[in-house]
């Protein structure tokens, strides 16, 4: 098959990144790989649609080593990019973070999920659904989950209405920015920090809506990062593909590259309790492949546009989970394959 990876820029993409995996799995695989980004999309004049690419070489005899080995080659090719009728693709992986372009590029923050649309009209299988997608966009769309696996939330620009909720609280709450990610503009307000919350409040209201989250208290002990393929939690041979992150302790961010470190997770009834909650609604928006965020037994964040740390997680469990992904995209090719037309994308992604 020959599929394609959108990231928000090849000088941002690094070898240990998820992306990597993926890509240096599906060309092991004998798949024709390609990377693009958002300048790369084109809408010809008769009505047709083609896009810059670059291409991965093609693995040596025997394999790649290692996904490094894949990335120090495709690095050699970062500039170097032809033309390709974006039909010739069987599959689009939309693998851009949208919060990194919305300030410098925001012409670039919804470029993936725009042309996206376009290329599901011109039969490629795009991953995740881009109609979804466009509804993820920012923080908002973790509201549309049960709420019985939601820590209680309030979203809001006035800061009295967050003052008022602290103290429903007991003065115990998480302000974070609607949009963003990787922990970017976290605060934890408690005792301590009281009087500090209107500087909180200012630095986040500067760039758009707030949320304010009540504080889960089993999050002292870090959250686990769980991956969902299919709707289903991913794994092999009854280990999972998850990692818990232990947060620094002179920080309240988990997130690895803020501080945070990866240990391995224990994946029990309450994680595949909550998993199992939100599995209907993953499946219906065509949420292929997502990572959730769990504390105790609610989930804090939904990733589903570059879910990171597979890497991590193939280490700590000693299997190959993008194996089991790339596996998991052959078969939707080969059913649409053999059964043209009779299944919409939001249904493919999540066969």
């Amino acid at each position: 098959m020959k599929i394609a990876f959108f990231v928000n820029s090849m000088a941002d993409e690094f070898p240990n990144y998820a992306t990597t995996v993926l890509a240096a799995q599906a060309a092991v695989h004998g798949h024709d790989v390609y990377y693009m980004t958002p300048e790369d999309f084109v809408l010809e004049p008769g009505g047709g649609m083609s896009v810059h690419v670059r291409a991965a070489p093609t693995p040596p005899k025997g394999g790649y080593e290692d996904h490094t080995k894949f990335f120090a080659e495709l690095k050699k090719v970062a500039n170097k990019t032809s033309k390709l009728d974006i039909a010739e693709l069987d599959v689009l992986m939309l693998r851009s973070d949208p919060s990194n372009d919305a300030q410098d590029r925001p012409w670039a923050e919804d470029a993936g999920i725009l042309f996206g649309r376009e290329a599901v009209k011109r039969g490629v299988i795009v991953l995740n659904d881009p109609d979804s997608l466009g509804r993820a966009i920012n923080k908002m769309y973790f509201e549309s989950f049960p709420t019985e696996v939601r820590a209680e939330t309030l979203i809001t620009k006035h800061p009295a209405d967050i003052k008022e909720f602290a103290k429903k609280h007991g003065g115990n709450i998480i302000l974070k920015p609607l949009q963003g990610s990787g922990g970017s503009g976290v605060f934890k307000v408690d005792g301590k920090s009281a009087s500090n919350m209107n500087q909180m409040i200012e630095a986040i209201e500067r760039d758009g809506y707030i949320i304010a989250q009540e504080y889960v208290k089993a999050a002292t002990k870090g959250d686990i990062r769980l991956f969902m393929m299919n709707g289903e939690p991913l794994s092999i041979d009854k280990k999972f593909c998850a990692l818990r992150r232990v947060q620094s302790p002179d920080d309240i961010r988990s997130n690895i590259h803020a501080g945070g470190k990866a240990v391995k997770a224990e994946v029990g009834e309450t994680e595949l309790r909550v998993a199992e909650l939100i599995r209907p609604k993953l499946i219906s928006d065509g949420m292929f492949l997502v990572g959730i965020d769990i504390v105790g037994d609610k989930i804090l964040e939904v990733n589903v546009f570059s879910p990171g740390n597979l890497h991590t997680c193939n280490k700590l469990a000693g299997k190959n989970f993008a194996e089991k992904i790339i596996s998991a995209i052959e078969r939707k090719v080969e059913i649409q394959r053999e059964f043209p037309g009779q299944f919409d994308n939001r249904a493919l992604a999540s066969l």
